[in-house]
């Protein structure tokens, strides 16, 4: 399965990645409220350390939610095949392609696109425990399952 492991491959990057720029942002939050010194304006440098704080405190939640991304990520094996839909599927259906992991949206594989989305989202949820030619009702719209990988 070339195109799991593309995709399972895309998803750790797209986690790396995050996880990269939200600890470059903390240490640049850190290194500014170390700088931070106490001016003639002292209300001012009370709301641009409190601004700090909260910035400090953001990153701190969206590194959580990368760890949340690397464990599940962990519990996917990229070669498993199973009949039924479940976490690390690949499914095709009469209207999209979905890989089921983390939520990062719509990535292309040579030339064709595919969504990667969570288990937990709308569409993800419906799709759990599926099989081929199963039918799901999502947005309106009768959507059947013609291979599950």
């Amino acid at each position: 399965m070339k195109i799991k492991n593309q995709l399972f491959n895309e998803c750790k990057l797209y986690v790396e990645k995050r996880e990269r720029t939200i600890r470059e942002i903390m240490t640049s939050n850190k290194k500014a409220l170390l700088s931070e010194t106490k001016s003639s304006a002292g209300d001012k440098h009370e709301t641009g350390r409190a601004m700090l704080q909260l910035e400090m405190e953001k990153a701190s939640q969206q590194i959580a939610v990368v760890q949340q991304m690397k464990e599940i990520l962990h519990r996917i094996n990229p070669d498993d095949v199973s009949e039924v839909i479940r976490l690390g599927s690949l499914v095709h259906t009469n209207s999209a392609t979905y890989y089921l992991s983390i939520s990062i949206g719509a990535v292309a594989v040579d030339n064709d696109m595919y969504f990667v989305i969570s288990s937990s989202s709308p569409i993800g949820k419906l799709l759990i425990g599926k099989k081929v030619n199963d039918i799901i009702q999502f947005n309106g719209q009768q959507i059947k399952i013609t291979e599950v990988n």
